[in-house]
This record gives C-alpha cells, structure tokens and sequence, in this order.
C-alpha cells in the first residue's frame, strides 16, 4: 500500500505525515510479525531516543532490528540518503528530504510509520507481550498529558525562550512557561521514583528525553541565571540522573551525536548559560552519579 504525503519543504524539521499503525491482527494490513519491520534512527535526535529507549526497554533487538543513520544528515536538503529508497517506493513522485525516524516494512520495502509517537506505542502494543507495561491500561490519558506538556511545556517554551530573534518580552514569557512547567514536574515527582504509578512508562522516556535536549541543546542558547534558575528542581534531575543509569536510557545516550547534530544544524546564538551544565550525562549513563532512593507511589 502506497502512502502519498504533502509535498516536504527542504527545510522542515520533522518527516511527512506517513501514518501507519501496526495493528493485532491480519486485517490491519501491518500486524505485529518478528522481524518483518525495522526501525531507521539516530538517538542523537530526539524522536531517535525516544524511540531507541522505548526499543531497549522492550527487548526488541530481534523482533525488530534497528538500522542507525548519522547524527548529521548526508544530503543538502537534511535528508538521509540512505532512506531515499524508502521513500521513492512509498510516495509517489516524492521530492521533499528523506527524514527519519523511520518505521519500513521489510516484506514491501516501504513505510509504515515517520510518527514517533505511533511507534513507539505499536512497538509496545504489537511486540510488548510480557514485557514491561509502557502504556499501561487506563493510563493513555495521563501519558498523553505528559507528552503534551514536553512538547509544548519544555521543548516548545525552551526553544523560543532562547531564539535570538523573537522579542524580549515573548522570550521572557517563554522562560516562565518553562519553569512553571518544571515547577510542576517537580513536585509531582517529589518522593516518587516515576510519572505515572510505580514502574516506568512512556511518560517517563518523553520526560526524560526533553530533560536531555533542554541539557544538551537548548541550554546553549539561555543565559546563566535562566540555566542556574532551570536547574533548581532537585526532584526532577534527581530523576533524570537515576533513568540515565539504567541500560536502556544510558546506553543510547549519543553525547558527542547530539553536540554534532547541533552545531551542524543550530543557527543561534551561544549564550552565557552554555557553560553551565545541569548533570554529566555521560557519568551518570556510565553508573557513576548518585541514585539516592526514592519510593514509589501508592
């Protein structure tokens, strides 16, 4: 089945709109078979390590193989050469960039799935059983919210706060939808080791990955005072120190990837808080930062 998106602008952000799902059974069209899917990302981006946390998590390494692109993308339109074919095999006469990540199907050679979201949730739901519960029953809701709230909370808030070229007053009053956001996840978590009951999900992981790029990316371009401001939510960078150390949050951490990926991309300013760094991502993803414990919620 061929899926023809909108036509790309070479300067977009984010993959066309290939919508896919795998679903339960045969009658869904793409249905949960070992080996038949691959997954193409790079943990350096965001989308990439959400995806590659929710895959380690899982154990998913042969139900569904993971083929890794490069942090900085090889063509002039920020495309992926290597995802050209997929491309021309799903959309006809498509000439926008080959973006990741990508879901393909191996059986047909084209894309499922370009929607981080949807794959991470098919990947949980399709290939999930006995595993741990990502998106446990009755929790879509709350996990909705917390995405919603990374996306628009901290992404969102973060990026316009630092860009150079939106007015004083819009970048102040972005920095304060940060952290009133990080207020709020901050004590939510206060006294809890996780979002959403007492084991992780995929609230945690679309946490804990806006948590990384606010660190690692969107850090750069705020001065010091708003770093060392976003810094001060003890329970919540305890939190992020503890799911680094864990093997499937730690082990795609692509430090050097995400400083690539950046630079090569970023057409900011660097700021003073550049030089503040909030946690050493790559001692706690190693297991040598402090864990104190926490309980679990009732």
């Amino acid at each position: 089945m061929s899926v023809t998106p909108p036509a790309a602008h070479p300067t977009q952000l984010s993959a066309p709109a290939f919508r896919g799902r795998i679903g339960r059974d045969a009658r869904s069209g793409h249905y949960a078979v070992p080996r038949r899917y691959r997954l193409h990302l790079s943990p350096a981006t965001a989308p990439g390590l959400r995806i590659a946390v929710t895959h380690g998590l899982l154990g998913l390494d042969a139900a569904c193989p993971v083929t890794l692109l490069p942090e900085v993308p090889d063509c002039p339109d920020g495309g992926h050469s290597a995802l050209r074919p997929l491309y021309d095999a799903s959309a006809h006469r498509y000439t926008g960039a080959a973006l990741g990540p990508v879901l393909s199907d191996d059986w047909s050679g084209r894309i499922v799935s370009t929607h981080a979201p949807d794959i991470t949730r098919d990947l949980a739901r399709g290939f999930g059983g006995g595993r741990p519960a990502l998106y446990p029953y009755g929790g879509d809701s709350e996990i909705q919210a917390v995405e919603r709230l990374c996306a628009e909370g901290i992404e969102e808030a973060a990026q316009r706060a630092g860009a150079p070229d939106t007015e004083p007053a819009e970048r102040a009053a972005a920095l304060e939808k940060l952290l009133t956001t990080l207020d709020t996840l901050d004590r939510s978590l206060t006294g809890y080791s996780y979002l959403i009951g007492d084991q992780i999900t995929a609230a945690d992981i679309a946490l804990w990955v806006a948590l990384v790029e606010l660190d690692t990316v969107h850090r750069h371009h705020l001065d010091a005072t708003a770093v060392h401001r976003i810094a001060d939510h003890p329970a919540l960078w305890a939190y992020a120190r503890r799911l680094a150390a864990r093997p499937a949050f730690g082990a795609h951490l692509d430090l050097d990837g995400i400083a690539r990926r950046h630079q090569a991309q970023c057409r900011g300013l660097e700021a003073a808080g550049s030089a503040v760094q909030i946690l050493d991502w790559a001692a706690h993803a190693a297991g040598r930062g402090d864990t104190p414990p926490q309980v679990n919620r009732p």
